[in-house]
């Protein structure tokens, strides 16, 4: 089974410091859906056979709660004309807080959508001002009780940790907010610094304090502590959830399954090659219009392909293993990734149990320089 991605380019501000692909002028958004719809008929060849049963369907973007209903209907409609969605397809949408009204929540249960991810990022309105979020304080509160009023039990919350502004103090008392209203799955992301953000040329001119790499790695410590306590299992490195609310297509991005990326900036994925669209609404609307796809393709060697599994595993409590190493990519490759594992093992970072590599609580703070040094080169 696969699923399709769909990102929604619009947001109605900058956040300070996001890097996504946004614009926050509505005025092509007729046109934006219309492409969206086309590039689903135009993407119905990428996947074959069973994969080209859809099994998750994700809003992302850009802010996906800016759409109405009737285009979101649209959509999986799209979606519906050109694959086969299973019948208990797991269907999100990616919500500010300040979307979330009544009227809208409601109206969309009588769309697919099944699951929210809700961009709380904080509870505090000094952190949501800093941040330049759209949402206040109030509003962050307000919509995960209006969701859960509604019916809606799959509910995941976005915070982030790790930037001058959070105390400790601050960060529990975020932590402890979500736990208390019954959020049964958790996103939580250190603040990152991008290049061409609001927050980056802030730093660079001395306006704002650099992150701080000891507050981030003590604060995701306190989050796996409270969380573990509060009864939530620590999936993947940035993921918490209470038994059986695992994200379905965040999960298959880990675990390999394939995935068609609809809109500008959006990826795609079928186990042999990647694909992805150009980053501009305005060229990405007219390539579609004439029934192009406006897209660079890469095909993925072996190599490619370990590495990403090597990258994807290792951040999961399903771990790196190595019988699927072999049975995918040959014993030799087998060989030499379990040789480079026992360093990580002996130093703490990695544990090694029958076939399969998982990180240790010390290894997770440094999972991504941990899956980079066990890379392998292409043979040849």
């Amino acid at each position: 089974m696969a699923g399709v991605y769909f990102h929604v380019p619009f947001c109605k501000q900058a956040c300070h410091y996001c890097d996504f692909h946004f614009s926050t002028s509505l005025r092509q958004r007729d046109d934006m859906v219309a492409a969206l719809c086309r590039e689903v008929a135009l993407q119905s060849r990428y996947l074959a056979g069973e994969e080209a049963i859809i099994e998750t369907i994700y809003f992302g973007g850009g802010t996906p709660s800016l759409l109405a209903t009737g285009e979101i209907n649209q959509l999986v409609s799209a979606v519906a004309s050109h694959f086969d969605i299973h019948p208990h397809a797991e269907v999100t949408i990616e919500a500010n807080p300040d979307d979330l009204s009544n009227a809208y929540v409601h109206a969309l249960r009588a769309t697919p959508v099944n699951r929210f991810s809700i961009g709380i990022q904080s509870f505090f309105e000094e952190d949501l001002r800093w941040m330049n979020r759209a949402h206040n304080a109030v509003e962050a509160h307000g919509a995960i009780k209006r969701v859960q009023d509604a019916g809606f039990n799959r509910i995941t919350a976005d915070l982030i940790y790790g930037y001058p502004l959070l105390t400790d103090a601050k960060w529990q008392s975020n932590i402890t907010r979500l736990v208390e209203m019954g959020v049964p799955h958790i996103s939580a992301y250190g603040m990152t610094v991008e290049p061409r953000t609001a927050l980056a040329a802030s730093i660079r001119k001395g306006k704002q304090w650099p992150m701080d790499e000891e507050q981030a790695a003590r604060q995701f410590g306190e989050l796996m502590d409270a969380l573990a306590a509060a009864g939530f299992t620590h999936y993947e490195i940035s993921n918490f959830a209470r038994p059986g609310n695992e994200a379905r297509h965040n999960s298959n991005y880990w675990k390999g399954v394939p995935y068609i990326g609809i809109g500008p900036s959006a990826h795609s994925f079928n186990g042999h090659s990647r694909q992805w669209n150009v980053p501009n609404n305005a060229r990405y609307i007219k390539a579609i219009q004439a029934d192009s796809l406006p897209c660079e393709k890469e095909a993925l060697s072996t190599a490619d392909k370990l590495n990403e599994y090597i990258m994807t595993a290792l951040r999961t409590i399903w771990g790196l293993d190595l019988d699927v190493v072999e049975s995918r990519f040959g014993d030799s490759y087998r060989q030499a990734l379990h040789i480079a594992l026992q360093r990580f093992k002996s130093s703490g970072d990695i544990a090694l149990i029958g076939a399969v590599a998982t990180l240790t609580r010390k290894g997770k703070l440094f999972a991504d320089h941990i899956a980079a040094e066990l890379f392998v080169e292409e043979d040849g």
